[in-house]
């Protein structure tokens, strides 16, 4: 969950993060891990981003990893074997603060062989500094502050200052994940307004809570209904059902948010979708902004 946050801030403020990283504001775009072309590769860890003379590349870690020394030196030779004329900058960010002397470590040995790369630990950062970006403001709440929900709430008015109202959704959402890594959620729900996260492509973190929950109470109910009718088959019988009508309560609720009330007939048709559909479309329907595109989505599943 928390690389995917990482990816989308990135992605979307990547000028701020070069000005952070790099001292300059240089125009970044997306560097696809496949056109490294050597297999097998932590696609899900890595984000490049790259400028015509340079290769920035991130990890953001929320636990010690014996082997990141490692994978630094070995994506760097990745990059080298396909770009051998550009510069490259690694910097592995760890977000929650640990004892650990993994969180030190910048540096890949082996005999003959010796790699260098760069390491932020949020904690120790001054929180003045990531102040200065709209795309940083979700990593304030996790630099070196002494009141937590304090500067949570400055954050807040930060962002309720964005004038994009994309760009406003995807940090309040951002914030609200990553403060979770150190705040209660009561606390973060009290300071953020919930309705702007909503609009957010991160919201998918919070959908996928739901959906969560929505299985176990489905589960629930297949459960009781089997002990009412007392038999195995039902039992089983009862656990899909409850399960399946669940996720489909939860998917419609969502859909009825996103892109308003929908007619009896498209209503029918999701509650008979099986539940890896359904799973599918929670997924998918966040990125909906009209009726045409559940339909094209339906069309496209032959539904």
């Amino acid at each position: 969950m928390f690389d995917n946050v990482c990816k989308v801030l990135v992605e979307s403020f990547s000028i701020d993060f070069a000005q952070w990283l790099l001292g300059e504001p240089i125009g970044l775009t997306k560097l696809s891990p496949t056109e490294l072309l050597v297999e097998p590769i932590r696609a899900d860890a890595l984000i490049l981003m790259e400028s015509q003379e340079l290769i920035l590349h991130l990890e953001f870690q929320t636990q010690p990893d014996k082997d990141i020394p490692f994978r630094m030196a070995d994506y760097r030779l990745r990059v080298y074997r396909r770009y051998p004329q550009k510069q490259m900058r690694q910097v592995v960010i760890y977000l929650k603060p640990s004892s650990s002397v993994l969180v030190q470590q910048n540096v890949f040995a082996i005999s003959g062989t010796r790699h260098e790369f760069e390491v932020i630990r949020l904690w120790e950062q001054p929180k003045a500094e990531l102040l200065q970006f709209p795309g940083l403001l979700p990593f304030v709440i996790l630099s070196r502050t002494e009141d937590k929900i304090q500067t949570l709430q400055e954050i807040a008015r930060r962002i309720e200052n964005i004038p994009n109202r994309k760009e406003q959704s995807n940090v309040a959402a951002a914030t609200s994940i990553l403060a979770g890594l150190i705040l209660e959620k009561e606390v973060i729900t009290r300071v953020l307004r919930e309705e702007i996260m909503r609009e957010s492509v991160i919201y998918q973190d919070i959908v996928a809570e739901a959906i969560a929950r929505g299985k176990a109470e489905g589960k629930a109910e297949g459960k009781a209904e089997g002990r009412v009718e007392g038999k195995a088959e039902g039992k089983a019988e009862g656990k899909a059902e409850g399960m399946q009508e669940g996720e489909a309560s939860l998917v419609l609720r969502l859909l009825k948010r996103r892109i308003g009330q929908l007619d009896s007939e498209l209503e029918l048709c999701i509650r008979g979708l099986s539940v890896v559909k359904l799973e599918e479309l929670g997924e998918a329907l966040l990125d909906f902004s009209s009726r045409n595109d559940l339909l094209a989505w339906l069309e496209s599943q032959g539904e």
